[in-house]
């Protein structure tokens, strides 16, 4: 961008310049609005969901086979929700406010297979090419017990198919574990940001690593450059994949259900505020749009940024979408929270989700590594840093009083509030490397 351009942005979105600054920013969204009024936006509805859950419960008996960590749960890849008062105390004492309700941890952090969020959505969209495939070919009946599809003939028939990605990270570890586990060639393109430890693991597991020195959107764009010339290549599009959409959206009705087992109320005297870290969008975009889904207007979503990747909240602030990236305004998108260095947001989950969500707010780096040690402090949980976004979400909400007036949150209903942290990665962090991040936390 020039600079009278971004000089005309900052004119029209003042806010822009606080980015620009990297300032932490915390902004709630005027257009955000109810659930009947917000869900045509999306063009998916609850049959979708209902489809995508469906097609899970199919797949289970397979992933019992094929991944023994599953079989607790019989083959449904989930995560559990955990209360931590002690955070919330130490929450309140670092930023000087009171957090009233309940805070609690949603641990996506430690999902099977790939310990983060990224098996929902990931593993999702190559089990549903997977089942197309077979169906195809007439190999595979949603009758049949798909078990059967843990066997050396299915996997010889899927590596006759290639799937390519392009990832920071987190997604890369889904869909190149699940893709090799089914017998397909998989190619996942790595970015800048990449940890090597997710390098190797995918290696280890028969994946082909291709790595860029630049950042996300051209690990994508090589993805699906090399997924154009081969007819056998199927490429997940982590930027604009409806698929990948829903399966993070089935998180929603599971969590309904987790709430009930433990007589946790959301109704409108007792609100649900989720803080999703967010990279190009799809993985809390999805949740957001299941949670929606699952508990209506009582659900709150905000989304939490680096300072140096705030592409969904200058995508939406500004209605520019993926029609601006942060590097146009000057911002290098280099974080260490490796799976939200995204410079341009998915247009497709940023026009989607706009009327759906709440606010946004940016963190810095040296935030999110204190974040990491306090936990681990106070409640012995350790996560990457980029699952500690969601963590200052409830102080921002609870030290905003225009927003708190605004939506008729009353001092009562904020001591009968839920918050929930969805902690997106990090069950799969090896030990050195934690102790590293352990290490960087000024605290």
């Amino acid at each position: 961008m020039k600079s009278t351009e971004i000089d005309k942005l900052i004119t029209d979105f003042p806010l822009v310049k606080k980015l620009i600054n990297l300032e932490e920013v915390t902004w709630f969204n005027p257009q955000a609005t109810t659930v009947e009024k917000g869900l045509p936006y999306v063009g998916l509805a609850q049959r979708d969901v209902t489809d995508a859950e469906a097609r899970l419960r199919r797949f289970a008996p397979y992933l019992c086979q094929a991944f023994p960590e599953t079989q607790p749960t019989n083959g449904i890849i989930e995560s559990k929700i955990l209360a931590i008062p002690a955070m919330q105390q130490a929450l309140q004492q670092r930023y000087g406010v009171e957090i009233t309700g309940r805070l609690l941890l949603k641990q996506d952090s430690h999902l099977p297979i790939s310990g983060s969020i990224k098996a929902r959505g990931g593993i999702y969209e190559v089990l549903t090419h997977a089942e197309k495939l077979a169906m195809q070919a007439g190999l595979l009946a949603e009758t049949d017990n798909y078990s059967k599809l843990f066997s050396d003939d299915f996997r010889q028939f899927f590596s006759q198919y290639r799937i390519a990605v392009g990832s920071t990270g987190n997604l890369g570890m889904s869909i190149g574990i699940m893709s090799a586990k089914l017998g397909f060639s998989v190619s996942v393109h790595m970015s800048a940001d990449a940890r090597e430890w997710k390098k190797r693991k995918l290696r280890e597991h028969g994946v082909n690593v291709v790595e860029y020195e630049q950042d996300y959107g051209v690990a994508v764009a090589q993805g699906r450059k090399q997924a154009e010339s081969d007819p056998n290549c199927f490429f997940i599009d982590d930027e604009n994949s409806p698929t990948l959409f829903l399966g993070y959206s089935v998180a929603g009705g599971r969590l309904k259900t987790q709430f009930a087992e433990q007589q946790i109320v959301v109704d409108e005297n007792h609100p649900l505020f989720v803080y999703l870290p967010c990279g190009v969008g799809g993985g809390p975009g999805g949740v957001a749009f299941g949670l929606k889904l699952a508990f209506g207007d009582h659900v709150h979503c905000i989304f939490a940024e680096p300072t140096h990747s705030p592409c969904m909240l200058l995508g939406v602030h500004t209605g520019l979408h993926d029609g601006i990236s942060v590097q146009d305004i000057g911002i290098d998108n280099i974080t260490a929270a490796d799976g939200l260095a995204v410079g341009r947001a998915s247009g497709f989950v940023g026009r989607a989700m706009e009327h759906l969500l709440d606010g946004f707010y940016t963190l810095s780096d040296a935030e999110m590594y204190d974040l990491l040690g306090l936990l681990n402090r106070h409640e012995g949980i350790r996560l990457e840093p980029s699952a500690l976004a969601g963590m200052p979400g409830p102080a921002r909400v609870s030290s905003s009083t225009d927003y708190l007036q605004d939506n008729h949150f009353s001092a009562e209903k904020m001591r009968n509030a839920t918050h929930l942290v969805w902690a997106t990665g990090g069950g799969m962090v090896p030990a050195e490397e934690m102790a590293r991040y352990l290490a960087t936390a000024k605290i």
